[in-house]
């Protein structure tokens, strides 16, 4: 393991806010720490805030990439873990945002004692249609040609990806800024972290969940649909689902006040 200094620098931890409930706020894909900056200042006076980039996101140590590493992931669960080992933490609320939501599941159950619920923002174990009971939202040919796009134009791909992120009633100002995150990511990291996004499968894993789970679901939102979070409560022992009238798959962004008086009720 390494030391406390090496993993605060490599994943640019950042610790805000003070309470006695601990939160550790994980980006999704694509994005960095600063996707939370709205709903931050909501939390800051409730509780204690570990944020933090994955490696070869925003601010962190691009060097310590690894596409071996990091092409599945349970890759981004050790990160996470090795955070929570590096700062001693315990008793931990993982909140993730779309496939962070699963990556702190798969972090939990490595380090169970570490956590004490998972807030999910958005999320999906499985971002294919399996038929006949999953409707994922994507049939695998859909997803090669954006991932084929990614290589071909990787400024063309963030231009088409972020507002299907962000959903079409959004201010334009929020989509120009996922645009731009999409943009500034290397190409590698990016085509790396989007297949282990986009062609997993981790459905297998929510029956063996242990620790209580908040399911937060856009009312309608193109990369995770509602079926995926009632499909996502009906497999995870200890789940609570909840459907915001919301649109798109960044509610943190563009709704984080009903984002914080959700967690505000789930983690007290």
């Amino acid at each position: 393991m390494k030391d406390c200094e090496d993993i605060t620098a490599r994943n640019n931890v950042n610790i805000v806010g003070t309470g006695s409930t601990t939160l550790m706020l994980a980006h999704g894909f694509g994005c960095d720490q600063q996707m939370w900056q709205y709903l931050l200042p909501m939390l800051t006076d409730h509780y204690r805030l570990v944020l933090f980039d994955y490696v070869g996101s925003g601010q962190s140590d691009l060097s310590a990439f690894s596409a071996s590493r990091y092409r599945t992931l349970e890759g981004y669960a050790r990160d996470v873990n090795e955070i929570c080992a590096a700062l001693d933490l315990e008793n931990v609320v993982f909140v993730g945002h779309s496939v962070s939501a699963i990556i702190g599941l798969l972090a939990a159950l490595e380090a169970p004692s570490r956590f004490a619920g998972h807030a999910m923002v958005c999320p999906s174990p499985c971002f294919l249609n399996k038929p006949p009971d999953y409707h994922g939202g994507f049939e695998r040919e859909d997803l090669a040609e954006l991932i084929a796009l990614m290589d071909q134009n990787h400024l063309g791909w963030a231009h088409q990806l972020a507002p299907l992120v962000m959903g079409h009633e959004s201010p334009q100002r929020l989509t120009d800024e996922l645009t731009a995150s999409f943009c500034s990511t290397d190409p590698l990291v990016a085509r790396t972290f989007a297949d282990a996004t986009f062609f997993s499968d981790y459905r297998s894993i929510l029956p063996q969940v242990a620790q209580p789970g908040l399911i937060l679901q856009s009312a309608s939102d193109t990369l995770a649909n509602p079926s995926v979070g009632r499909y996502m409560h009906a497999h995870m022992p200890d789940s609570t689902l909840r459907i915001l009238p919301t649109a798109g798959h960044a509610i943190h962004m563009t709704h984080p006040e009903l984002v914080r008086d959700e967690l505000l009720s789930f983690a007290a």
